[in-house]
């Protein structure tokens, strides 16, 4: 009978079983520690970020984070992969649907497929704050940012450029690479609640009706998909 393994990200907020478990040990506490860390991570960012507060907002001990996830990186890496993980979940979830339907699908339906989750997430206070830690990955350094992105969102970014290469033949492999990559970057801002919008725009747009979001960023991004090639340089 074949052995199953959890990765380390994973492994890093599952409760482990060993004798001299600090006190405090309960079934929700790692969750508790995840949400305060994430809400502190997103503030200060990983530098920023002190155990110390994290703990005093847990409500815990800092022996008990150690306990749980190792070290601060143990703790940013759980924080990180914990939702990361669930948005690419998702994502390949929905091209998987689309795939399966028998019809090709329109540059629309893939775009909507790839946004959607984050749009869902969004809507939930938890995720609010996980889209501010996300939108502040690239400040971060290197060695800590293209693990965490790669190890969340590499797979299924990848399946999403192979199949709008596939609906989409007229475009060169290079102009699909990045018109997905500047996707992710337009979502990214739009979702980092940057208030700008509510400045330009005050009785115009509102960046907090998540319909109008999705529509506005599905909009923008399918008609730069669809757009002929980019000039060869």
């Amino acid at each position: 009978m074949g052995s199953t393994q959890t990765s380390p990200a994973r492994k890093a907020w599952v409760k482990r079983d060993r004798p001299g478990r600090p006190e405090g040990v309960g079934d929700n506490t790692s969750e508790r520690i995840l949400d305060a860390a994430e809400s502190v991570f997103s503030e200060t960012g990983y530098a920023g970020a002190s155990l110390r507060v994290v703990a005093h907002k847990a409500a815990v001990t800092q022996a008990l984070i150690n306990y749980y996830f190792g070290s601060k990186y143990g703790l940013y890496e759980a924080v990180f992969i914990r939702r990361g993980r669930s948005i690419s979940d998702d994502r390949m979830k929905r091209l998987d649907e689309l795939r399966q339907r028998g019809s090709t699908a329109t540059v629309d339906e893939v775009v909507r497929a790839f946004l959607a989750p984050t749009i869902a997430l969004r809507e939930t206070p938890g995720g609010r704050v996980f889209l501010r830690l996300q939108a502040r990955l690239h400040t971060e350094p290197a060695e800590i940012s293209y693990k965490l992105r790669n190890e969340a969102y590499d797979a299924s970014t990848r399946e999403y450029v192979e199949y709008l290469k596939e609906i989409c033949p007229q475009l060169p492999a290079k102009d699909v690479n990045w018109r997905v990559a500047l996707m992710v970057g337009a979502y990214m801002y739009a979702f980092s609640d940057t208030h700008r919008l509510e400045q330009l725009a005050p009785d115009v747009c509102d960046p907090n009706n998540a319909e109008e979001v999705f529509e506005q960023i599905t909009a923008f991004v399918t008609a730069g998909l669809m757009a002929p090639p980019a000039r060869s340089t």
